[in-house]
Formats: C-alpha cells, sequence, structure tokens
C-alpha cells in the first residue's frame, strides 16, 4: 500500500489569506499547506480518495492524478468536502458514477448541499453514487473499517483501510481518543493523525494527543497532518521521536 499525502494544511492553510505565515518560514517548501486529502493505492493500482478538499483541484494536478476506484469522506466540514465538484473530470470516460462513501449524517449533508453531484443536473450524468458505511465493506480492494470520533460539538469518521498485508489509518479532525478508536486503528503500519498545534484545542488534535494516539495503538510509524501555521517543518521534525514522520503536501509512503 501507498499513501500520497495531497494535502497536509488546516481549513485555512498555509500561509494564511493576507500572507500571514505565523511561525512557518516561508522558504521552507514544505510549510506550504494546502487543505489535508490523502490517496491510497493498493498493488492492483486502485485508488481510494479520503476528502474532497477545497484545494482538490490543484492537488490532482500537481500529481497527474488522472483516475479514481473510491471516494471516502471524514465529514461534511467545507475544507474537507467543498471541491467535491472537481470530481466531474474523473467522471468522464466512465460508465458508471465513482463510488463514494461515508457516514449517514455526512451522506444527507452532501446529498443537501451538492444534490447535483449524486442525482445528475440538466441531462449530465451524476458523478458520485453516495453510500452509507456498511458493516463490512470491502472497497476497491480495500478492506475498509470505520469509527466514529469525537470533533468538538461535531463528528468524524476515521478510516482503517488493509491491503496488500499492511494498514493504513487516517484520522482526522477529533478532539478526543476513544476505546472505540483504540480499537480500530490498532496495529496500524501507518497512522496519519490530526496534529493542529503544540498546544491543546476544542475541536482537533494537538502534538500530545496525536503521540499518544499512536502509542496506545501501537502504530509503527506515525505521520502527522492538519497543520496550522504555528507548526514550521524543520522545528517540528527536530522536536519529535524517530518514529514520526511530519507530513508535507506530496509525502509518499509505502506501508
Amino acid at each position: 500500500m501507498k499513501m500520497l499525502m495531497l494535502g497536509s494544511g488546516t481549513s485555512t492553510g498555509v500561509p494564511r489569506v493576507g500572507n500571514d505565515w505565523g511561525a512557518c518560514d516561508p522558504e521552507e517548501p514544505r510549510n506550504r499547506r494546502t487543505r489535508v486529502s490523502v490517496l491510497i493505492s493498493n498493488d492492483a493500482g486502485q485508488r481510494i480518495l479520503i476528502d474532497t478538499s477545497t484545494d482538490l483541484r490543484q492537488q490532482l494536478l500537481a500529481h497527474r492524478v488522472d483516475h479514481l476506484d473510491a471516494v471516502l469522506w471524514t465529514h461534511d466540514h467545507a475544507d474537507h468536502c467543498h471541491g467535491i465538484d472537481d470530481l466531474r473530470v474523473l467522471r468522464y470516460g466512465r460508465s458508471n458514477p465513482l463510488p463514494g462513501f461515508a457516514n449517514t449524517y455526512t451522506v444527507s449533508q452532501l446529498k443537501r448541499r451538492f444534490d447535483y453531484i449524486f442525482d445528475g443536473q440538466h441531462g449530465y450524468p451524476s458523478i458520485v453514487d453516495i453510500k452509507p458505511l456498511g458493516q463490512t465493506p470491502l472497497i476497491a480492494g480495500f478492506a475498509v473499517e470505520a469509527v466514529d470520533m469525537p470533533h468538538g460539538p461535531a463528528r468524524s469518521t476515521g478510516y482503517r483501510l488493509e491491503a496488500d498485508g499492511a494498514t493504513i489509518v487516517y484520522a482526522t479532525d477529533f478532539s478526543e481518543i476513544t476505546s472505540e478508536m483504540i480499537a480500530c486503528f490498532d496495529g496500524a503500519d501507518i497512522l496519519i493523525c490530526d496534529c493542529l498545534r503544540r498546544k491543546p484545542h476544542p475541536t482537533h488534535a494537538h502534538l500530545d494527543m496525536a503521540l499518544e494516539l499512536a502509542e496506545r495503538t501501537q502504530a509503527a510509524r506515525l505521520v502527522l497532518t492538519h497543520l496550522d501555521k504555528s507548526m514550521d517543518y524543520r522545528s517540528l521534525c527536530q522536536e519529535v521521536p524517530e518514529h514520526v514522520t511530519v507530513g508535507f503536501d506530496g509525502l509518499e509512503i509505502t506501508a
């Protein structure tokens, strides 16, 4: 299995509008962060996209992504889903819509906001066939397990993907570690984890919480994502243990 980090930034990206880099060195290219999204592929070349970030078009162009086999959504917040229209081009040449999955609430919210994506409109075909996550789904060649995660007053979905004898977990936008999360994520080869900043935050994991989740799940490798402007890449690399990788746009890792 391979993981390509399409975007590694928080909801406003780095830099923020106004050329606000915060504590991030603007001369370090890995500090330039688009909104979070990842692409997971297996040995057969099947690809699952997790989240359609606001920056999806530029991410797909940057990495020459020209096909997908399925899309998963973690939740309905704008930075995770408002790039959904950029899936239109990936529908071209297909005989059927792209398969899409999310929890029941997220499915309802996406359908309400983007009905034309799922129902078609004015003679144009539907782009995505979205369904609520099942109990034991096999999606595009991956065994996928999902878990509900607290995200402040909202909820987000964490994913465990297995293929080719490896496991990758994607857990972004959570503010509390639950026993259900520990059980779902246990023993992952790669844990891609929310890490907004160093100080605690009411709706996101901070550095100590990300490290705690990796320890409690015995993850072989922790990859930090959803980083804000306080998280300078080089400074953070010097702080974290050897098994921790600071994520950046374009990072590729094989499990």
